[in-house]
């Protein structure tokens, strides 16, 4: 299961799955491309390992990594609490 994290201005979406038994979680990024339909890139955290990355620049991908460190703690948090949206109650 993924659960929706954020959406940036760019239309950038990323989701997270639920904590695995060995403590990490995967985070997936995906953008609409008019090209390529669209692009998209894993990332496990806690060890920030990226991983089927597709038509995202070095840049793109550094500018979400820093989105992702900043935002982790409560990416590892929702992740065991069923997403953003149940944590909050909605």
């Amino acid at each position: 299961m993924m659960y929706p994290f954020l959406q940036l201005d760019d239309g950038t979406e990323i989701v997270h799955s639920q904590m695995q038994e060995d403590g990490s979680v995967k985070v997936y990024i995906e953008k609409a491309d008019e090209t390529d339909g669209f692009h998209n890139a894993y990332c496990r955290l806690p060890g920030y390992q990226w991983s089927d990355v597709f038509g995202f620049s070095e840049t793109e991908i550094e500018k979400y990594q820093r989105i992702i460190e900043s935002t982790a703690h409560l990416i590892l948090e929702f992740s065991q609490q069923g997403g953003v949206e149940n944590a909050a109650g909605f």
